[in-house]
């Protein structure tokens, strides 16, 4: 008997993710067989005790249902056999359950209920797992960011725009704004989390038609003891919008991430060398032809994934499409979409966590590209000098151009040009005289930015926790 391709896929894997190259085993085991089956008969088996409880089935059915509805009774490899035969995943496992039944189960399993009843129901536990896995992990990555910020907060750093040399930031400043754009991501993620972790134990066409009003109740009661949100009107299945929205934030998300990797990745070039990702001395090999290199491989591991992260938006929001009450035409995708979405976020969360805990500041560095552009940096501090001391802006602006570009051309430091300009002259020595004042101002900016980074940040945490408590 030649095997199935099911089978083929098992002996033979050929996602990254199979192999174990990406992903965390928390997350991924969310989104295996073995664990949605489990959940399919746990669906099965409270839709069945619920309909027990207000009687629209016999007591013993029940109970008959929910001792066969386990995943050593009706197993996946037998829902599996079958469902080669039936051509449908729901219609598989509810035979599998009937012939493992020893009393009048059998007659009285999936009741009431139509296919996507299970599967919808199912997926919302598992996107309430992933995002149990994620949040916490997107948790820790920002009391790295807030560590580092905070260790870092005073050190001066030149500042780059159009991957120039711009005025003086701090490496805490930078810290912080990435902290503060991941703190803008968890709060997305749980409003998603509140609004993609809903069931429907509702019918064909979502009517409720096989079982009347009492069906209205029995989806209250059943989502309510799973632990899920209800659902105040739906088709024959749960609304699209709901998981595109998870897997938006997850794209968002991944984007953040790729950005901070990407400034990363600059910071390692050689050229400017003051931040590198972690790297294990004497186990590493950088590149297999030349033994000096230290490649910043992890950060672009980050973009290359988070790349296909964002790809994955698209099919999402296609999903949202269906034909009246209901096709299938997202099935298919959603078997690739989300699992690949969670669980490749969660992994490159996670690795950037690993990079920022581990990063190295050279501090030297930091310090000789500061004074690499020979002084053009304080071209606008000088500029508000002039302008402060009753130059027109304009005017004062036109001649650091000028200044800027002569300096640039000779070698020379800025304020050694600039103090031999007939207009510039008289001023400059006093410009020179408050430029510790002006690099002091620059951290004592970053210092504050920095608190309400970190501040805003524990203020969400602790209105979370506290949420938590009240329910």
């Amino acid at each position: 008997m030649a095997p199935t391709q099911r089978e083929d896929a098992n002996k033979m894997p050929v996602c990254p993710i199979d192999y174990g190259r990406y992903g965390h085993p928390d997350m991924v085991r969310l989104f295996q067989e073995e664990y949605r089956h489990s959940l399919w008969l746990r669906i099965e088996a409270t839709v069945a005790e619920v309909q027990a409880e207000l009687g629209l089935i016999p007591s013993d059915a029940a109970e008959d249902i929910v001792e066969t509805a386990r995943p050593e009774v009706v197993t996946l490899e037998r829902t599996m056999e079958i469902e080669a035969r039936t051509r449908h995943d729901v219609a598989a496992l509810f035979e599998a359950i009937a012939e493992r039944c020893r009393g009048p189960g059998a007659r009285w399993v999936h009741f009431g209920l139509t296919s996507n009843d299970v599967k919808d129901t199912a997926l919302a536990l598992q996107l309430r797992a992933a995002f149990d896995v994620l949040i916490p992990q997107v948790e820790s990555l920002m009391d790295t960011l807030a560590e580092r910020a905070e260790e870092t907060v005073n050190l001066v750093a030149v500042g780059r725009s159009h991957g120039q040399h711009a005025v003086p930031i701090t490496y805490g400043l930078r810290f912080a704004v990435w902290l503060d754009e991941i703190r803008r991501h968890r709060l997305r993620l749980l409003a998603a989390r509140e609004r993609a972790t809903v069931g429907k134990i509702a019918g064909a066409t979502g009517s409720h038609a096989a079982l009347g009003p009492r069906g209205l109740e029995l989806q209250e009661r059943v989502l309510t003891e799973l632990g899920l949100n209800a659902l105040v009107a739906t088709t024959q299945i749960v609304q699209r919008d709901r998981h595109a929205e998870a897997v938006l934030a997850l794209a968002n998300l991944a984007a953040t991430l790729d950005k901070i990797a990407t400034d990363l990745r600059s910071l390692q070039r050689t050229e400017i060398a003051e931040a590198f990702e972690p790297f294990a001395r004497g186990k590493q090999v950088g590149s297999s032809a030349m033994p000096h290199k230290r490649n910043p491989v992890t950060c672009e591991k980050i973009c290359g994934i988070a790349r296909l992260i964002r790809s994955l938006a698209a099919p999402a929001l296609e999903n949202v499409i269906s034909w009246e009450e209901r096709d299938i035409s997202h099935s298919s995708t959603e078997r690739f979409v989300i699992p690949q979405a969670f669980i490749l976020t969660d992994y490159i969360v996670r690795e950037m966590n690993r990079v920022v805990a581990g990063l190295t500041i050279d501090e030297s560095a930091v310090k000789r590209n500061l004074e690499l552009s020979n002084g053009s940096i304080l071209s606008e501090f000088i500029v508000t000098q002039l302008t402060l001391a009753g130059m027109d802006r304009p005017v004062a602006h036109s001649i650091l151009q000028e200044v800027s570009q002569e300096a640039a051309e000779q070698g020379r430091h800025l304020l050694d040009v600039a103090s031999t300009h007939p207009r510039l002259s008289g001023v400059i020595d006093t410009i020179r005289l408050d430029l510790e004042r002006y690099y002091e101002s620059i951290r004592e900016v970053s210092r504050e930015i920095v608190r309400r980074a970190v501040d805003q940040y524990r203020v969400d945490i602790w209105h979370q926790d506290t949420d938590e408590e009240v329910e």
